[in-house]
């Protein structure tokens, strides 16, 4: 079993910053995608920027050059450094883990923290 841990989160104003960081434990598979995924109220859950196990990183036309996702200093750790923060940013960004060996869609998410954008 993996577990993720979520951080980070809280009320900004619009062009303020934000840094999230998730810690995975456990069966952590070598290889994997992690990254981090938003759902605003009455809206589908979107991806919001994703890096492999070989560093490969995606992200969408609505974040990039504004968020940027890393490497934590802890092992089994990723940060989402947000910047220029929009009021359309707002929702619970929730981390996750899929697994690369699985067949299936085989992934781990985390409780949700809050991020909220307002003036």
């Amino acid at each position: 079993q993996v577990q993720l841990v979520e951080s980070g989160g809280g009320l900004v104003q619009p062009g303020g910053s934000l840094r999230l960081s998730c810690a995975a434990s456990g069966s952590i598979p070598s290889m994997y995608r992690m990254g981090w995924y938003r759902q605003a109220p009455g809206k589908q859950r979107e991806l919001v920027a994703t890096i492999n196990s070989r560093g490969i990183i995606n992200y969408p036309n609505s974040v990039k050059g504004r968020f940027t996702i890393s490497r934590g200093n802890a092992k089994n750790t990723v940060d989402l450094q947000m910047n220029n923060l929009k009021p359309e940013d707002t929702a619970v960004y929730y981390c996750n883990l899929r697994n690369g060996w699985s067949r299936y869609e085989d992934d781990t998410w985390g409780q949700g923290t809050q991020v909220t954008v307002s003036s």
